[in-house]
């Protein structure tokens, strides 16, 4: 298997939750999972580190990286920076069939909405943000926008929401959709880094970031 396809691999594995936040990486476990051996598996937790998904604990193995407050802040603002640069952009160089895919990806995710399935309705909201920021046109912002919103991209996409932040949330799209459609670069910079900023806030009160006391306590454990 080569290097790239392991840490893909046990990249997925990490954001989809499968070792939770703050447990240990089951090296053997996932050594026979993958057919490899240890040291291109190690190699593969050192590229993640990089990353901000894992944890290396000098001569006790590695964990799944959890994130404070001020983590889940920071990383939020960059994303609204990076989103709203990515709105300013798309509307300059979007095509028209781009446009048509955003308002298809947005009509099936009302209609997820309007049938109550919040995992569905958060797989049109990803590709939505998705296609805005590929119609940007500008590799290097799609890479670091990967490599930001991959250590939040759990918590964005699986926060659980009440009746009423549900409905602002597709308000909100309705309006990143009508801004994009008129090709208002500015106004769409507007919404997106509003609709990151009470994001960032909902993922907060839900509690999916660990104080910084107890970061610290899981980095001497």
């Amino acid at each position: 298997m080569l290097h790239e396809e392991v840490v893909g691999r046990i990249r997925i594995i990490l954001l989809d939750g499968e070792i939770p936040p703050g447990a240990r990486i089951p090296e053997r476990e996932l050594c026979e999972r993958l057919e490899i051996s240890r040291t291109p598996l190690r190699e593969a937790l050192k590229v993640l580190a990089a990353e901000g998904l894992v944890q290396l604990l000098p001569h006790r193995g590695s964990r799944a990286a959890k994130l404070t407050d001020k983590d889940m802040r920071d990383l939020f603002e960059v994303c609204q920076g990076l989103e709203a640069l990515a709105g300013e952009l798309a509307c300059e160089r979007i095509s028209d069939a781009e446009i048509g895919a955003i308002a298809a990806a947005h009509a099936d995710m009302v209609r997820h909405y309007r049938e109550g399935d919040l995992i569905q309705y958060y797989r049109g909201n990803r590709a939505i943000h998705e296609g805005i920021v590929a119609a940007a046109g500008n590799p290097a912002l799609t890479g670091l926008y990967a490599s930001v919103t991959a250590r939040i991209r759990r918590a964005r996409y699986v926060t659980p929401m009440t009746p009423q932040r549900w409905a602002f949330a597709v308000s909100e799209h309705e309006a990143i959709l009508n801004a994009l459609q008129r090709r208002d670069g500015a106004g769409l910079s507007h919404i997106l880094r509003a609709h990151l900023r009470h994001k960032r806030e909902e993922v907060l009160q839900a509690g999916f970031a660990e104080t910084e006391a107890n970061d610290l306590a899981l980095r001497i454990a």
